[in-house]
């Protein structure tokens, strides 16, 4: 392992994201995702890894030179970005390890005249409903057995069910299913159970889940070991697809009137001189203190407006330095602002806490900007972070409307820096290697990939063969950087 690989490893993040590995060339070799990349990516190059790892998997870590991260916010934007990244690039080991299959989503077949609940590897724009893909086939099983047991819904395969069918199936005696292709209950009634089935998918229900809860325990109560683990399984299944779901979703708009209350009791508890019908928001994001950039999001009596949503790529400050890349995009911001005579926002937050709040109060003191009232919201606790020489700290109620405005926002500042970062990063990743060869432009790139095929294939050629093509003193170049043969 060279010394860059192993300084890489030391500065892992403990977050989930995807994980890529480049081999000498500098050709992608390999894509995976993780929970926590940090143990994940350190997990391959542990020595008892190497003893007992198949062939496979032993040649793939030999093969590794380079690693590269893309830190994301939640497991599901990680599987993702993985099959993405797989299907963009077809890595040579993800071919090698694959088993040729796709996580599984749940379909809701709305429009079927007599809706069911089907299993389904590929989600197609069919006018359906889709939840998921889910990284785990089991949850997927449970979830659906669930569903159609507790809401009645039909199991069978016949696209327009009937007493013909019916006379073949006893889904209805042992399968609770409500039969409505005999009119055990009518087509109207029957939609309605599928439609409570998909808004519990949608947003969970705590009265369903707390039933399931009380009745493993009763069970487990009664000694009946085998229903509470069956009981306990489907509660866990239900908790993870909710939840996973809710991470899918973006983060929906205020309703107008919770928005403008958030806003007015805002300017309560913050004292501020006016009502902040705009609030900008700023938030930093980075991977191991590369690519570090920003984004800045505004909203208008509490609501978001994309249209006024800004990124900057940080360009002063290198390595981790939240509060200097916070000082440096809100100089630019705010001096832009000066210069083009545009409005000001009537409060502005950042995302962190006492160090970012100063680094920007002392930018905004030098532009003469420091009566505009700014606030920190420090994510682990959700605490404001006041404007004063003491940097008091405020606790709201978590579901308080003035605490949920700028939860909003910050999530929203986040998420938008955070695929700012990702999109710079594939772009990155998109790049050839031959990018960074003096002397190797955009016409030699091409020349060099239509006669040879690959970067792999420039590699492995000649001196000679490369002269062929780019002429001697270039494939002198190429072949030592290369470090061709």
């Amino acid at each position: 392992m060279n010394e860059k690989l192993k300084e890489k490893l030391r500065h892992l993040p403990d977050k989930p994201g995807c994980y890529i590995y480049r081999d000498r060339n500098g050709m992608i070799i390999y894509v995976g995702k993780a929970v926590s990349l940090r143990r994940r990516v350190q997990s391959y190059f542990r020595s008892s890894t190497l003893a007992k790892a198949p062939p496979k998997l032993r040649s793939l870590i030999h093969s590794i030179d380079d690693l590269e991260t893309i830190v994301v916010r939640n497991e599901a934007e990680a599987l993702l970005t993985e099959g993405k990244l797989i299907k963009d690039y077809k890595p040579r080991y993800n071919v090698l390890m694959r088993d040729d299959k796709r996580y599984l989503a749940l379909c809701a077949e709305t429009k079927l005249s007599c809706p069911r609940f089907s299993e389904r590897r590929i989600i197609r724009q069919d006018g359906n409903e889709y939840f998921g893909p889910f990284p785990s086939s089991i949850v997927v099983h449970q979830v659906k057995d669930f569903l159609e047991k507790h809401f009645g819904i039909r199991k069978c395969k016949d696209v327009c069910p009937n007493e013909a069918t019916h006379k073949h199936c006893l889904n209805d005696t042992i399968a609770f299913c409500s039969a409505p292709c005999i009119n055990k209950i009518s087509l109207e009634e029957y939609r309605a159970r599928f439609e409570a089935a998909c808004e519990f998918l949608r947003k969970g229900d705590p009265a369903v889940l707390t039933q399931l809860q009380e009745s493993m325990e009763a069970a487990a109560e009664a000694c009946d070991f085998e229903r509470a683990a069956v009981l306990r399984d489907t509660l866990f299944a239900l908790r993870d697809m909710v939840k996973l779901r809710a991470r899918e979703v973006s983060t929906p708009a205020l309703k107008r009137d919770n928005a403008l209350e958030g806003c007015a009791r805002l300017q309560e508890v913050l004292h501020l001189p006016t009502l902040p019908h705009v609030i900008e928001g700023f938030d930093i994001s980075h991977i191991s203190g590369t690519l570090t950039v920003a984004s800045m999001v505004v909203s208008v009596d509490g609501r978001p407006a994309s249209n006024r949503y800004r990124r900057f790529r940080i360009k002063t400050v290198e390595g981790i330095d939240d509060p200097r890349s916070m000082a440096e995009v809100i100089h630019r911001r705010y001096s832009r602002c000066l210069e083009e005579n545009l409005p000001l926002p009537d409060l502005i937050m950042v995302d962190g806490g006492i160090t970012q709040l100063r680094a920007s109060r002392e930018v905004l003191a030098e532009l003469g900007l420091g009566h505009i009232p700014t606030v920190g919201l420090a994510e682990r606790f959700e605490e404001l972070v006041l404007d004063n020489e003491y940097g008091d700290v405020l606790q709201l109620s978590k579901t308080s409307p003035e605490l949920q405005v700028l939860i909003r926002l910050r999530d929203e500042a986040h998420r938008f820096a955070i695929t700012y970062n990702r999109d710079l990063r594939l772009k990155k990743i998109r790049e050839s290697v031959l990018d960074e060869i003096p002397g190797v432009g955009e016409t030699r790139k091409l020349q060099l990939l239509k006669h040879f095929g690959s970067v792999k294939r420039i590699a492995e050629s000649t001196e000679a063969e490369l002269a062929s093509v780019v002429g001697p003193v270039l494939a002198k170049t190429i072949s030592d950087y290369l470090g061709n043969s």
